[in-house]
């Protein structure tokens, strides 16, 4: 190994200490997305002192790779893991949903904290209907194969959606789920109801202020001081985007009968870098969302928003690693916390936490291994590289829900 590589592959973990806040073990109610569409990350062993080092303690995986599970058994981290929509259609054979339990979550625990698996991901948005029709019935199968095998008081089965099954969201206590989604939703929200399982949505408000950067205020979406906007049909009173939108869909959910049931966020986040048409995609506004997100969730003394101020906010923000081969433009291959070699995409201002210190190296692999394209693992997903496609489609089927929110919302500035 050269002098130049072993430089490159010893990196270390540096997080400058100048203006670092150190936040509380509260931390617990953050998690973190570990995707993996790149061909430079570290080994999985040598992410485990990483995710300490911002003190996440939940990581939501878009397959099950062993690699990864058997890297943080013993370690206490909770692990959501997905299957994929490319598999929905085997998942509609019990024996298949059962096998596919045994080899991907029953044969990590107790070991390893696997606590949710979701199937599939916003296949709602993709209008395919063969697709739509097997996300339920993969969901209740793989359900009942936790039955089978004595799991399912500890690993809960839930699928995630794109905010764009919202026809309404402006105010956010009028949220209503699109017309010709509302059978099947409602479908899907008896599962959650029977099983004790959330429902989860994948929020962001980058893509809002992306598409309306000269009519949405950064300080909305970037949780920084504002004037806020006031649901007049509540009297509540929302000073950020992302408790609007997560209320809109509590709106949603309670409309359809479910008003206990639990809404969670497993993606939200903001690119540190993007092209010349991606407005605020920059190191700056990625360090004030998703630190200030955090310091948000990790202070304040009632964690709901102004609907559910009594329930506990269950977020995962995206994403661990900035993903090389993602494809798209150039902010989906940007929304990390931190580099390949372990250095931070840009300050987050989270002190290290469980003695992880400024030594902590990423050596131990050889470039070989990083340079070639991974292999993918019997038990893992493709579908989060075809989700990332999709993530354009997202973007503009997202906006309509919000539009009014947004005219409103710039009403109430104007009028304050």
């Amino acid at each position: 190994m050269d002098l130049s590589t072993f430089h490159y592959w010893s990196s270390l973990i540096f997080i400058s200490v100048v203006g670092i806040v150190v936040f509380p073990a509260m931390v617990a109610s953050i998690g973190v997305n570990y995707g993996q569409i790149a061909n430079n990350l570290p080994l999985p062993q040598n992410v485990v002192p990483l995710v300490k080092s911002i003190g996440a303690t939940k990581l939501k995986l878009y397959d099950a790779d062993p690699r990864v599970l058997k890297a943080f058994a013993n370690t206490g981290v909770e692990f959501m893991v997905g299957l994929g929509n490319e598999y929905l259609a085997k998942m509609k054979d019990p024996d298949k949903a059962q096998a596919w339990v045994k080899t991907n979550v029953q044969a990590f625990l107790p070991a390893t904290n696997i606590t949710a698996i979701f199937v599939g991901n916003e296949v709602l948005t993709f209008n395919d209907s063969s697709l739509t029709g097997n996300l339920l019935p993969a969901m209740q199968n793989v359900h009942t194969a936790l039955v089978n095998l004595g799991l399912d008081k500890q690993v809960t089965v839930t699928t995630a959606h794109s905010l764009a099954i919202l026809e309404t969201s402006y105010p956010p206590s009028s949220g209503a789920f699109r017309r010709d989604l509302v059978n099947c939703i409602s479908a899907i929200l008896s599962f959650h109801s029977k099983t004790c399982s959330p429902f989860l949505i994948n929020a962001y408000p980058y893509f809002a202020y992306k598409a309306n950067p000269k009519q949405v205020p950064l300080e909305f979406v970037l949780f920084e001081q504002n004037a806020g906007v006031l649901d007049p049909s509540t009297s509540l009173h929302y000073d950020n985007m992302l408790f609007a939108q997560i209320d809109a869909v509590y709106a949603a959910v309670g409309a359809l009968g479910y008003k206990k049931l639990p809404v969670h966020i497993s993606e939200t986040g903001w690119p540190s870098r993007g092209d010349e048409n991606e407005a605020g995609a920059t190191p700056d506004n990625a360090k004030k969302y998703n630190g200030n997100l955090i310091k948000l969730m990790t202070e304040q003394k009632k964690k709901g928003t102004p609907m559910r101020p009594s329930s506990e906010l269950n977020i995962y923000v995206f994403a661990l690693f900035n993903e090389n081969m993602k494809p798209g433009p150039t902010s989906e291959r940007n929304y990390g916390l931190f580099k390949p070699d372990g250095t931070p995409a840009y300050s987050l201002g989270i002190a290290l936490n469980d003695g992880v210190s400024n030594s902590t190296s990423f050596s131990g692999s050889s470039p070989g291994t990083y340079g070639s394209t991974p292999s993918t693992p019997a038990s893992s997903s493709t579908g989060y590289l075809s989700i990332s496609s999709s993530a354009m489609e997202r973007r503009q089927t997202g906006i309509g829900p919000l539009f009014f929110f947004f005219m409103f919302m710039m009403m109430q500035l104007v009028v304050c």
